[in-house]
C-alpha cells in the first residue's frame, strides 16, 4: 500500500534555542520513500547527520520568535506485518555485533528486572517468535492502552505497576520483557494508518530467525500500514525533536497518514 505522511509543528521561542529533529523516515527492508519533503520557515543553517541508530536527524539552532516545521512523505509498506510462528531463537553468541546493544537495560527498560515475568508468559513457548507473541498478547490483556493519558515517558517497572499507559509505554515493557529473555528489541517510532486518534505512533520489534519482527500491543490483529521514523533503545532515542534550553510556548503539532494510489 502507498501512504502519504505528514508532520507540521509551529513553536514560539523565547530565546535562541538548538533543536535536534528526527521526521525524515528512510527507506529500508520493509518501507520505501518514493519522495520526501522537508520545509522549515527559518532562514539559519541546518545539518543533516545520520546517529548511530540509522535514523536521519536535523540540528539547528531556533532564534527568538515563531516558526514552523513542515515534513511529508510517500512511502510504499505493507498492508500486514509480517508474521513467522516457526522464526526461530538467535543465540547470543551468534547476534551480529551491531545487534548486542538491544539485550541490554536502558533507561526506560529495566530488562533485568523481568526474568521470573518473562518466564512465566512465555511458559511452554518455543523460544524465539512464539514467546514474543505471548509477550505481547499479555501486554494486550494486562495493560490497558489509554491514548493521551501520559505526557512524558514512563519505565517498563511503572508501566508494569500502573497496569495502563500510552503506546510508548506499553513498548517499553514489551522491550523489557524480551531483552530479559535475551531476545533483542528495539522501540520505533513512525506513523500508523487507521491509528486513532491521530498521533506519531509507537512500537517494538524483536530479532528473531536473523531479523527484525514488528510487535504492537495496541492494534488488533496483524494489519499494515506502519511507516517507521526512528529506532532506538527506548523513548529516549526516538523523540521526533529534542529542544535543549527554555520549553517553547505554543507547540502545535498535527499528523496526517493518508492511503494514496500509485
Amino acid at each position: 500500500m502507498w501512504l502519504r505522511v505528514s508532520c507540521s509543528l509551529a513553536f514560539d521561542i523565547e530565546t535562541p534555542t538548538p533543536f535536534i529533529l528526527m521526521l525524515r523516515p528512510r527507506s529500508g527492508a520493509e518501507q520505501w520513500i518514493e519522495l520526501d519533503e522537508f520545509k522549515i520557515s527559518l532562514n539559519v543553517p541546518i545539518i543533516e547527520f545520520t546517529n548511530h541508530y540509522g535514523n536521519l536527524c536535523q540540528r539547528f539552532v531556533a532564534p527568538t520568535g515563531s516558526f514552523s516545521i513542515y515534513t511529508t512523505s510517500d512511502v510504499k509498506t505493507s498492508e500486514f506485518i509480517d508474521v513467522d510462528f516457526d522464526a526461530t531463537f538467535v543465540e547470543v553468541q551468534n547476534l551480529p555485533s551491531d545487534i548486542l546493544c538491544y539485550l541490554l537495560p536502558s533507561r526506560y527498560c529495566e530488562s533485568d528486572r523481568f526474568n521470573d515475568l518473562a518466564n512465566s508468559i512465555t511458559a511452554n513457548q518455543q523460544p524465539g517468535y512464539q514467546q514474543v507473541f505471548a509477550i505481547k498478547e499479555w501486554l494486550k490483556t494486562n495493560i490497558s492502552y489509554i491514548p493521551g493519558s501520559s505526557d512524558y515517558p514512563i519505565s517498563a517497572t511503572e508501566v508494569n505497576y500502573k497496569r495502563s499507559g500510552v503506546c510508548r509505554d506499553l513498548s517499553h515493557l514489551g522491550i523489557a520483557l524480551c531483552r530479559s529473555l535475551s531476545i533483542p528489541a528495539r522501540m520505533v517510532v513512525g506513523y500508523l494508518h487507521e491509528l486513532y486518534p491521530m498521533d506519531m505512533h509507537a512500537w517494538f520489534e524483536a530479532y528473531i530467525g536473523g531479523r527484525w519482527y514488528t510487535f504492537d500491543a495496541t492494534q488488533t490483529g496483524q494489519k499494515g500500514g506502519y511507516v517507521s521514523v526512528g529506532y532506538g533503545l527506548d523513548a529516549a532515542d526516538v523523540a521526533i525533536f529534542n529542544q535543549f534550553g527554555p520549553v517553547a510556548h505554543s507547540l502545535q503539532q498535527s499528523i496526517t497518514v493518508t492511503e494514496i494510489k500509485k
